[in-house]
């Protein structure tokens, strides 16, 4: 038996203020944007720009959706629902726990924490109450609603339609009670118009037959989507943009030449790129970068891991989140993939590789038949780092040196979702026309000086 929950609509594009691809607004003639990173954000932004009539310039030392890429190893989810903040109230309480188990879910690595503080510290508050996060969530809706179609449409043009789906994603619990202890989350999200599906026992045992039994209960969302090779994905528009005319700089940028106030060039390390706007899209290596620009932002990597099985053969009908351990589950081109985990430790220090053997185990428990040991199943291990502020909102917006140069990161946990709307908005502000947008809850400049 499955049970609809009725909630408000979901608003449509046009609502949102995002503007129809294929209606460009008309900036001043051949005015030049630098984009910097070739992530996801970069990637649908220089595609944004390009539509928009500005000559666009790729500032990136890597390979496009290289294994170096958060891209690279997301975990391919289209979540128009994912509009939930990291930290909610009395998140707290858990901190002992974040500092005493270097494997959980969620774990601070001590010889970081001086470092991390304060961002944990606004972490914590940004979700103090239910007002807040509710704030937060409006804000996400808007920058994610309808995120699966932008994605068909962007996947489309780069000739990798196959690549995104959308079949809707599954929430899976031990017991209805499970779900009711996630009710504050899913009463936020049933505010800003997602909708849902319950499924009882007998409806998840049919459909997820491979699925290990001690799950009973489950919420699906229709609405979301998914993509089958994050990856692929961002370098096919890596691609489609430099076959659209734009061009490739190879090198990293270190920072910005202004004068009165204008951007003249981009400073890399191979010299200086003349032009009249950049973007900042560099993920977790964007502060520094945003700081050289006058805005200091308080980005921090939420680590996150994965584990894929080339040899699978048994999983998921749905891609599924397991409110048990934490983790999403997913076909993927390359064989199944599990991902999940957040650890605090900074860009630089080594991973724990534990962190992804705990992924592997908890899968091998959610479906029978992989190895015991991720040796013996030939898997691949990933550790990436997601870009993310401490109230779980990206920053988009001009930077406080110049309108010029245009801040597009901090995504955290939404970056793949997120990156075609945000590409429209960093696009429009690096073309110097309007955003049909309050982006006001994304400013970069809602820190202060930190």
């Amino acid at each position: 038996m499955t049970t609809p929950i009725r909630t408000n609509p979901v608003p449509p594009l046009h609502e949102t203020g995002a503007p129809h691809l294929n209606t460009p607004a008309q900036p001043s003639p051949r005015r030049h944007v630098a984009i910097i990173g070739t992530g996801a954000v970069g990637c649908a932004t220089a595609l944004e720009a390009l539509r928009l009539g500005l000559r666009v310039t790729l500032v990136e030392p890597e390979v496009a959706g290289g294994t170096q890429a958060t891209s690279y190893g997301n975990a391919g989810w289209l979540s128009s629902h994912s509009v939930i903040p990291p930290a909610l109230p009395g998140a707290w309480r858990r901190v002992p726990g974040w500092l005493a188990d270097p494997l959980g879910p969620l774990a601070v690595r001590w010889a970081y924490l001086p470092k991390a503080l304060p961002w944990l510290l606004r972490y914590l508050a940004s979700g103090w109450t239910e007002a807040r996060v509710q704030r937060t969530a409006h804000a996400l809706r808007a920058l994610l609603v309808d995120a699966p179609a932008l994605h068909q449409r962007l996947a489309g043009e780069a000739g990798v339609p196959q690549l995104i789906e959308q079949r809707g994603l599954l929430h899976v619990f031990r017991s209805r009670e499970e779900f009711a202890g996630e009710a504050l989350a899913w009463r936020v999200r049933a505010r800003t118009g997602v909708q849902w599906v319950e499924w009882d026992e007998a409806t998840l045992r049919e459909r997820e037959p491979d699925l290990d039994p001690r799950y009973r209960f489950a919420i699906h969302v229709p609405e979301a989507g998914q993509c089958r090779d994050p990856g692929a994905y961002v370098a096919a528009l890596a691609r489609h943009a430099q076959s659209q005319g734009a061009e490739l700089w190879q090198a990293r940028a270190t920072g910005f030449r202004l004068e009165g106030g204008r951007l003249r060039a981009v400073l890399t390390e191979r010299g200086e790129l003349p032009c009249d706007a950049a973007v900042i899209c560099a993920g977790a290596r964007s502060a520094a970068l945003a700081a050289a620009a006058g805005t200091p932002v308080p980005l921090e990597s939420e680590r996150g891991y994965h584990v894929q099985v080339p040899q699978a053969t048994r999983g998921p009908r749905l891609p599924m989140m397991a409110a048990d351990g934490k983790l999403i589950v997913h076909w993927m081109e390359g064989g199944l993939r599990a991902a999940g985990q957040v650890e605090i430790a900074g860009l630089h220090a080594a991973a724990d590789w534990r962190r992804a053997d705990i992924l592997y185990q908890h899968l091998r428990s959610m479906f029978q038949g992989l190895a015991p040991r991720p040796e013996q199943d030939a898997v691949q291990r990933w550790l990436g780092h997601r870009p993310s502020t401490p109230d779980g909102l990206p920053c988009i917006g001009p930077s406080a040196a110049s309108p010029d140069v245009v801040l597009a990161f901090g995504h955290g946990h939404v970056g793949l979702g997120g990156s075609a709307r945000t590409g429209q908005w960093a696009a429009r502000l690096a073309a110097g026309v309007p955003v049909q947008q309050d982006l006001a809850a994304f400013s970069p400049l809602r820190f202060g000086h930190h």
